[in-house]
């Protein structure tokens, strides 16, 4: 991929569970393909709970065990992010409708739902948050992976 660099922002309720694993999972993909210096990665919430906190601890031993470094802190999104990104990923339909109608009238972003490149067809990414147990963080990752992976093969070609 030549050319600007370009940039993508994943979102999720309140950044502390699925968006932080995609950002992480983004950024290792970039990594392994050698265009680290063709992106700028980041993720934030919807709502503004968790601003300044760290991922939940079951998202940070998720990233760990799969050796994904992360050191972000949650934010809520701005409307500057919507003409700084080319891309925001929300995780669900509500990310999605949420985006949009925050989204300025002026925005050049694409406002696009991750899982519609998972190749599985695994649209949704359900929140684990209230999980009690770590599975649905392990589901997260492994569905980002598949998602984030597809995202970027097509990107790089040029086709979305």
């Amino acid at each position: 991929m030549a050319g600007a660099k370009k940039s993508a922002l994943f979102v999720c309720l309140g950044n502390i569970c699925r968006s932080p694993i995609a950002e992480a999972v983004f950024m290792d993909e970039v990594k392994q393909a050698g265009q680290e210096d063709q992106w700028s990665i980041d993720s934030a919430a919807i709502g503004g709970w968790h601003a300044g906190n760290n991922p939940d601890y079951r998202a940070r031993e998720t990233m760990a065990k799969h050796n994904l470094p992360y050191s972000n802190r949650a934010r809520q999104i701005k409307k500057e992010d919507f003409n700084k990104f080319d891309y925001i990923f929300g995780m669900d339909r509500e990310n999605i409708s949420d985006l949009k109608e925050r989204a300025p009238a002026n925005s050049s972003a694409k406002i696009l739902l991750l899982g519609d490149f998972d190749p599985e067809g695994q649209k949704i990414i359900r929140d684990p948050y209230y999980d009690s147990g770590s599975e649905g963080f392990e589901q997260c990752y492994v569905q980002c992976v598949r998602s984030c992976k597809a995202f970027l093969a097509q990107a790089t070609e040029g086709k979305i």
